[in-house]
């Protein structure tokens, strides 16, 4: 097995900065927005950016939550046992603008579990995604981020793995081949 370095800790940096002036550009001070990371990885993005909009950019108050997406997956229940997470989500969503975050774009299952998880906390005026890493040749259904870090061309035997200093020690990502 072997892993190449795709992003450094410096250019994750870069790539969340430029994220989260985008995501300025389009919801300037957040009143009708609620970013929502995508259980268990997309939480470490969320907090994140959360974390640069409001130092940086000095926004007072960003609805942020957790969903949990285990019982929504389509191979929920198909051989191997899932381990659930806790969706945290104090808000409701109805007629807000979601945004939904994950760390890799792969299938779209996850978020197409995503999309029918969030209808028990409203009905969202819009819903757009936010990804780190888009291995854009991989898609089971056609989704598409809205905002995306860093476009990858990965065949089907390589992963992508996302290191976290909260979790991981360590900013990077890696392309793993088998």
């Amino acid at each position: 097995m072997s892993q190449k370095v795709l992003l450094t800790s410096k250019e994750i940096n870069i790539i969340l900065h430029r994220l989260a002036c985008q995501l300025m550009e389009n919801h300037l001070d957040f009143t009708d927005t609620a970013l929502i990371g995508i259980q268990p990885r997309g939480v470490f993005l969320a907090e994140r950016l959360v974390k640069i909009l409001k130092k940086e950019y000095k926004i007072k108050h960003i609805d942020l939550g957790f969903l949990d997406i285990t019982f929504f997956r389509d191979d929920f229940g198909r051989g191997e046992i899932l381990k659930a997470n806790s969706t945290q989500m104090n808000f409701l969503v109805e007629d807000k603008k979601v945004v939904f975050i994950d760390d890799v774009l792969y299938t779209g299952r996850s978020i197409r579990s995503a999309l029918t998880a969030i209808q028990s906390f409203g009905r969202p005026s819009n819903i757009e995604l936010l990804t780190l890493i888009d291995r854009r040749f991989s898609r089971h259904l056609p989704i598409q981020p809205t905002y995306r870090g860093r476009q990858v061309d990965a065949i089907n035997e390589e992963k992508v793995k996302v290191m976290w200093e909260e979790n991981d020690g360590e900013d990077k990502v890696y392309l793993v081949s088998k």
